[in-house]
C-alpha cells in the first residue's frame, strides 16, 4: 500500500515519465460510451491521489473514488473537495451507491494476490453498477508481456524540487516484485531517500476474463492502450436487478 512519502510525489514523477491522466480518462470515456451512451456517474476504484478522477469529474455528472491507502485518500480529498472519496478495499467494499461506470486504472487490480481475490474484486465492482453499467479495467501485465528484470530510471525537477526514481522488477512465481528507490531533494530540506516494494500479480488474460464473466459481465479486451497493457470492458445486462 502506498505511503505518505510516495503520495507527495506520485503524480509528479509519473507525469514526468509521460503519463497523461487526462488523455487516458478521455479515451476510456469514449470507449465506455460506445457501450453505455447515457452514462452519467462513475466510481474510480483504487483512485490514488485522484489524478484520473479529477478528469473524470469533467466528463461525468457525478463521480466518486475508492482508495485503500489513507495518505492517498487524504490527498485525493484535498485535490477534489467536492468529490466523495471513500476509504475501502477493492476486494470487499459497499458504499451504498450504484454507478453507470466503475473503473480501476493503472494496473491496480494486479494487487489482488490470488484469482479468488480477483473474482472478489470484480464481484464488488459489479455490485456497484446500475443495470447496463460498464466496468473498465486497465490491467497489469500478463505473464507473456511482462519484462522480467526490467529496470527504469527517471529524474524530474519542478518548482525547485528534484525527484529521481529507479525501479527494478523481477518475477516471483505468479507475480512480480518491484523495488522502487526514490531520492527527493530541494534547497530547504536537502536530499532524502526512501524505498517502496510492490508485489503485483501476473494474471493471464483468461483469468481476468473468467472473473468478469463470473461477476455476470460480458467482457471484451482492447489491446494497445495504457502503455500496451490494454483495457478490459465488461457490461452488465440492462435488465439485471440492482443488489
Amino acid at each position: 500500500m502506498y505511503g505518505a512519502d510516495l503520495t507527495e510525489i506520485h503524480d509528479l514523477i509519473h507525469e514526468s515519465r509521460g503519463k497523461d491522466y487526462g488523455a487516458e480518462a478521455r479515451e476510456l470515456t469514449r470507449r465506455v460510451r460506445r457501450l453505455r451512451p447515457d452514462a452519467r456517474s462513475l466510481l474510480d476504484v483504487a483512485c490514488g491521489t485522484g489524478a484520473h478522477l479529477r478528469h473524470f469529474a469533467g466528463l461525468f455528472d457525478a463521480v466518486a473514488g475508492l482508495e485503500l491507502s489513507e495518505p492517498m485518500v487524504r490527498a485525493a480529498r484535498r485535490a477534489l473537495p467536492d468529490v466523495p472519496v471513500h476509504t475501502g478495499d477493492m476486494r470487499a467494499f459497499d458504499i451504498d451507491a450504484r454507478f453507470d461506470v466503475v473503473t480501476c486504472m493503472f494496473g491496480s487490480l494486479g494487487y489482488a494476490t490470488t484469482e479468488a481475490e480477483l473474482h472478489a474484486a470484480l464481484a464488488a465492482f459489479a455490485r456497484h453498477l446500475t443495470p447496463g453499467g460498464v466496468v473498465a479495467v486497465d490491467p497489469w501485465w500478463f505473464p507473456e508481456t511482462y519484462l522480467d528484470g526490467h529496470v527504469s530510471a527517471d529524474v524530474t525537477t519542478v518548482a525547485g524540487r528534484t525527484v529521481a526514481r529507479v525501479s527494478h522488477s523481477a518475477r516471483e512465481g505468479e507475480a512480480c516484485r518491484m523495488d522502487v528507490h526514490y531520492v527527493v531533494a530541494d534547497a530547504q530540506g536537502g536530499a532524502r531517500h526512501f524505498t517502496e516494494t510492490h508485489r503485483i500479480s501476473l494474471f493471464p488474460r483468461t483469468a481476468y476474463e473468467k472473473a468478469f464473466r463470473a461477476a455476470g459481465l460480458t467482457v471484451v479486451y482492447v489491446p494497445g492502450p495504457h502503455s500496451g497493457r490494454g483495457l478490459f470492458l465488461g457490461a452488465a445486462p440492462r435488465d439485471r436487478a440492482t443488489a
